[in-house]
């Protein structure tokens, strides 16, 4: 049961506090398990190809959302 359930008078919903509390602890348990280091190796690029096509998606989303900061 969450620290909410009962209470009508905290708010919840987007920009949830508890779901925000329990995301911060789950990141700081994966760190202290020691799990950083394999993700990183495993979401690394297997080829040159696949780091050329991730660089060529990262700046079109950065191209993508500095057009939609002027607009």
């Amino acid at each position: 049961m969450s620290k909410t359930s009962g209470s009508a008078d905290q708010v919840e919903g987007e920009g949830s506090y508890t779901a925000a509390e329990e995301y911060d602890q789950a990141a700081r348990d994966f760190v202290q398990r020691g799990k950083v280091k394999k993700a990183a190796q495993d979401a690394a690029p297997e080829d040159a190809r696949e780091a050329r096509e991730l660089e060529e998606a990262e700046k079109e989303g950065l191209a993508h959302a500095r057009s939609e900061k002027k607009g």
